[in-house]
């Protein structure tokens, strides 16, 4: 079921789920509380997840944590404008496979089950996500 939602955001069409959009993805997602709850159920399953665990063993959880959350802000139309590197940037050398980058995707919709968020809202925030995936995965 969770590669059918990936898949789905992939094709652009996760968004055409019917259903009331009042207000940007930001708001819909509860702002920044709604955002710091996802980021950090996410963060919690990268951090553990063993098959990440090459990935995110020399990051520092608490740097890491604030840029996610403005970066989930911006790519959701909220207030923060991310100005980090951009994802080809931060990814370059990493050498990571598919299979990587679906286990992050897969971490990704837990924390957002975990936060209590709609499919509906997953679907549309995988879809603002998956066009990054060519700037991620490089093997």
């Amino acid at each position: 079921m969770r590669h059918l939602l990936l898949t789905a955001a992939i094709l652009g069409i996760a968004g055409a789920v019917p259903g009331r959009c009042d207000g940007s993805l930001y708001e819909q997602l509860g702002g920044s509380a709604g955002i710091h709850r996802i980021v950090d159920a996410t963060l919690r399953r990268y951090f553990t997840d063993p098959r990440l665990h090459d990935d995110f063993d020399n990051v520092n959880q608490a740097w890491l944590q604030p840029r996610f959350e403005t970066f989930i802000c911006h790519v959701t139309d909220g207030p923060c404008r991310y100005r980090g590197r951009s994802m080809a940037a931060s990814h370059r050398g990493l050498h990571i496979d598919q299979a990587r980058f679906n286990a992050v995707v897969e971490d990704l919709q837990d924390g957002m089950d975990e936060a209590g968020l709609p499919f509906r809202l997953q679907n549309r925030l995988l879809a603002r996500l998956a066009p990054m995936e060519r700037d991620i995965v490089t093997r």
